[in-house]
């Protein structure tokens, strides 16, 4: 008789593993991980720009990850906020999973940082599924990407605690309906704050910083519907903060690689 092993279930439990001991592990050093998910070109890394200039003129000991398949762009922009960057170069991997954030925080991560920020490869599918040891998981959606994507990718927007609309400054440009995006996020995650955000004119500059350090101070997130009911079905992995993530995937997907964080390069941009 053949024996049927699930390749993709194993290394979830695995990640979750890892991802479980980390959050842990950063709670103990006192740091907050916040995960930013996003298509790519919603506007994450300009946001996120704007997040960290203003983490540091406040003096909030912060520092930032930021992932793509290649180009060491985005850490580029990141550094111009004076906080520590590090890119981390996925080399065709579409997400980020909890050994390769591991990797960094053991080697690299400053001693006394209060916000880690991981930017996570620009993919609403993939990164959906994977916790990497974050206590804040934050999705973001730019107005030209059509009010149906919390439909579309119910997994995503289903296990935010927060989401961010960007590019609202041209929502009017685009015909962007925010009533039936809000009520779209509603279906998947009801409850949710959902903040509206532009780069451009500073609109919502600071919530994002904000929500992360109630964070840290020991506030409690949004628990998504999504994760209570994954509680109920047991198909959980607990987290400090209530949280649990459901493994739905948009589509399957192969892990052929035994050690992720040995698939990636990073390249520091620290001033």
């Amino acid at each position: 008789m053949c024996k049927v092993t699930d390749l993709r279930q194993s290394v979830l439990a695995r990640n979750d593993r890892g991802a479980q001991e980390l959050r842990e592990e950063l709670s103990a050093r006192g740091t907050v991980m916040v995960n930013l998910l996003s298509s790519p070109g919603s506007g994450k890394t300009a946001l996120l720009e704007s997040e960290l200039g203003l983490a540091r003129l406040r003096g909030v000991p912060v520092a930032a990850l930021t992932a793509d398949l290649a180009t060491e762009n985005d850490a580029t922009r990141l550094a111009r906020s004076g906080a520590p960057v590090r890119q981390v170069l996925t080399d065709g991997l579409c997400h980020l999973e909890s050994a390769m954030v591991r990797s960094h925080v053991d080697t690299w991560l400053p001693e006394g940082t209060h916000l880690l920020f991981v930017e996570n490869v620009g993919n609403l599918v993939c990164p959906a599924s994977y916790d990497l040891g974050e206590s804040l998981r934050v999705v973001l959606a730019s107005v030209t990407e059509g009010e149906d994507k919390p439909l579309k990718y119910p997994t995503a927007f289903g296990l935010a605690h927060l989401v961010l609309v960007t590019k609202y400054d041209i929502a009017g440009a685009v015909g962007f309906d925010e009533p039936a995006f809000l009520a779209a996020v509603a279906q998947v995650n009801p409850g949710v704050e959902v903040v509206r955000t532009s780069a451009r004119d500073g609109d919502g500059a600071g919530v994002l910083l904000e929500r992360a350090l109630a964070v840290h101070a020991g506030a409690a997130v949004h628990r998504p519907v999504m994760a209570r009911t994954a509680v109920q079905h047991g198909h959980t992995h607990g987290h400090d903060h209530g949280r649990a993530h459901e493994h739905l995937h948009e589509h399957p997907h192969e892990h052929p690689h035994e050690d992720a964080a040995g698939h990636t390069r990073s390249v520091d941009h620290t001033h």
